[in-house]
């Protein structure tokens, strides 16, 4: 369980940041807070390896070279601006988590062991590690939710998006938009809290107080991956408001390798002229995030 979960957050990570460069275009936000020099000053892993993901993907955009002169802004919002050092520490996180996998798939944990005839009772059964482990990953996957929910809000409110209607509608004030696009992910996000509480503490003796310290690491395991499908639909809201954002800008283009998420987000749902349900689209879009050739 644990090195499925471990994959598919890798994959769900990477692909974060295409949603976190094209909201960024969207907003008009600078890719300056991504300048490699910042993230040496402070090299946590993660952190570097993000901002590199984000410099790639902003490079050569025409959004950006349209604001770069008498922008009254002085820096973006947290969720926007420090996606290294939100996203660096999940990264750093699903690293520790794969690590513990590894370990774990080659280990030996039956009881008793033999060894060169010795037969030796312990503990190697125990699933600490993996309960931990899985906990921390599940926290990892709630922040990355709860950052990309931001970033919808931002994207959907006009006090808080330069240039964008409110709720990205058509026609604001006689439709929803993206409204309720944003309540799902705040409610998806809730719930990835609520989750959080660590399982791995929760221990409840069983077996006649023989077993009186128990890692509850299946419990760890459901929760981890709930959180992670609830993590994906709010990638997958994020990548649906982005992209509708990106097109209120034309004729100006983003970056070219966000421009080319934009027409993969394209064939999979179509821009909002009016209001429709969007629940189908969520489901597709999600399909999407949690592929390996997204990005």
């Amino acid at each position: 369980m644990l090195s499925l979960i471990v994959h598919d957050a890798s994959v769900l990570w990477r692909n974060t940041h295409g949603a976190a460069a094209m909201t960024l275009e969207a907003l008009k936000g600078t890719p300056d807070a991504f300048d490699a020099r910042l993230q040496d000053a402070r090299p946590h892993p993660g952190q570097v390896r993000s901002a590199a993901i984000m410099r790639e993907l902003l490079e050569g955009s025409e959004i950006r070279e349209s604001h770069r002169m008498d922008d009254p802004r002085v820096q973006d919002a947290y969720s926007v601006r420090c996606t290294p050092q939100v996203m660096g520490p999940v990264h750093d996180t699903i690293e520790y988590a794969a690590s513990a996998a590894r370990i774990e798939l080659n280990a030996a944990t039956d009881n008793p062991l033999v060894f060169d005839g010795d037969l030796v009772s312990g503990g190697n059964f125990h699933g600490q590690p993996i309960a931990m482990a899985l906990d921390y990953l599940t926290i990892a996957l709630t922040v990355l939710a709860g950052m990309a929910e931001r970033r919808i809000e931002r994207l959907v409110n006009p006090d808080l998006s330069p240039g964008l209607p409110a709720f990205l509608a058509r026609n604001p004030g006689l439709e929803s938009g993206f409204m309720m696009v944003q309540i799902a992910a705040a409610s998806l996000v809730g719930e990835c809290r609520a989750l959080s509480t660590p399982a791995s503490v929760q221990s409840v003796p069983t077996d006649a107080n023989q077993e009186d310290v128990v890692p509850m690491s299946m419990a760890a395991a459901f929760k981890t991956r709930r959180v992670y499908e609830n993590a994906s639909r709010v990638v997958a809201c994020e990548l649906m408001c982005a992209a509708q954002g990106l097109e209120y800008h034309r004729p100006l283009r983003s970056a070219p390798a966000v421009e080319k998420l934009l027409a993969t987000v394209r064939e999979q749902v179509e821009p909002l002229t009016e209001d429709r349900p969007l629940s189908a689209d969520i489901e597709r879009l999600t399909v999407l995030v949690k592929g390996e050739t997204f990005i």
